[in-house]
């Protein structure tokens, strides 16, 4: 037996392999412990994928707020069904002239709070069913607008009809539909003919292990040096600390009393009305405990705390674990 700990695990995705299929494959090679993943990438894709082990699964919804980067090349001059290079081409149309300037101009425009129109071809849910089945049905469904943000666009090289993108984005953001959009913008219609995804919060492509590269480290014992640690994972959510019998008391789900916080991390003094925060607890060692739910309305004011509770809503460690290792038999 080997011990691995619950953690998010950086995975290189190769081309052809779906999300499912990484998961899968590493499944078959471990034995009693959950697996999934955050952040789907299409079949074309490669790139990071965060693969979540053990209790790790339980902070999937956190990590999914996490921003991304790609590197996309985006061809212009025609439209497909799929607004990438697997679909039908719809029509063609000349780039020859289209100037740099135009292009950049047009570019720089997408940078900020924009909308997208999900494609009909994702697995976005309307009227519960997926869009893409309805497109294979030949269904056009009408779909509303989202917000995303991309928070920067840069032209990293250009040669038409080819143009690579690198674009840190939110989550939800379609790069295919954002090179879709661009192009009908520039009246040459375009679409997204490759994508790695460059980095998903703090994973980078440059640290990503592929699927024969976690193998090894398995039958090695070694992979448990590669794996974010849950609290890592979690970088961005604020902190307080609980003592010893709070924390018996978090453990079982029950409420934190903000005066029995011993000490705040990262916490805006102010909450205001009507917003919520999720939040880690940990004990006085460091250990995580938890995610809980910072109330709205919080105040803290010098170190203190209104009178409002934090909940608990997900306990990730149990009182035999406290923070230990799981064991997990890992097959050869």
């Amino acid at each position: 037996m080997r011990k691995l700990q619950d953690g998010v695990l950086n995975v290189h995705k190769e081309a052809r392999w779906t999300s499912h299929d990484v998961v899968a494959r590493i499944r078959g090679k471990l034995r009693g412990i959950k697996l999934g993943h955050a952040g789907t990438l299409d079949p074309a894709a490669t790139g990071v994928l965060p693969l979540l082990l053990g209790r790790g699964t339980r902070i999937a919804e956190y990590l999914l707020e996490w921003d991304k980067t790609y590197l996309a090349e985006m061809r212009l001059g025609e439209t497909t069904d799929t607004q990438d290079a697997t679909g039908t081409v719809l029509q063609r149309l000349p780039v020859d002239s289209l100037s740099e300037a135009r292009l950049r101009d047009v570019v720089a425009a997408f940078e900020g709070p924009i909308q997208q129109i999900p494609p009909m071809y994702s697995a976005v849910k309307v009227g519960g069913v997926p869009l893409y089945k309805s497109a294979r049905a030949g269904k056009d469904v009408a779909r509303q607008a989202r917000d995303v943000t991309v928070y920067r666009i840069e032209i990293v090289s250009m040669q038409l009809p080819h143009v690579m993108l690198r674009v840190t984005c939110s989550k939800g953001t379609y790069i295919r539909t954002l090179c879709a959009d661009i192009g009908a913008q520039l009246g040459t219609g375009g679409h997204m003919g490759s994508l790695v995804r460059e980095r998903v919060g703090p994973l980078v492509l440059e640290q990503a292990l592929t699927v024969g590269e976690v193998e090894s480290r398995l039958t090695q014992g070694t992979l448990e040096a590669s794996l974010l640690t849950l609290d890592e994972a979690l970088f961005g959510l604020p902190t307080c600390m609980v003592g010893a019998g709070t924390a018996r008391r978090v453990l079982h789900g029950m409420p934190v009393p903000c005066s029995e916080v011993l000490g705040w991390e990262g916490v805006p003094t102010d909450l205001p009305e009507g917003t919520s925060r999720a939040i880690r607890i940990k004990d006085e060692d460091g250990r995580l405990l938890a995610i809980g739910t910072m109330p709205a309305g919080l105040r803290i004011q010098g170190g203190s705390a209104g009178e409002l509770p934090i909940a608990v809503s997900k306990v990730l460690v149990t009182d035999e674990s406290q923070g230990s290792s799981i064991a997990n038999s890992i097959e050869e």
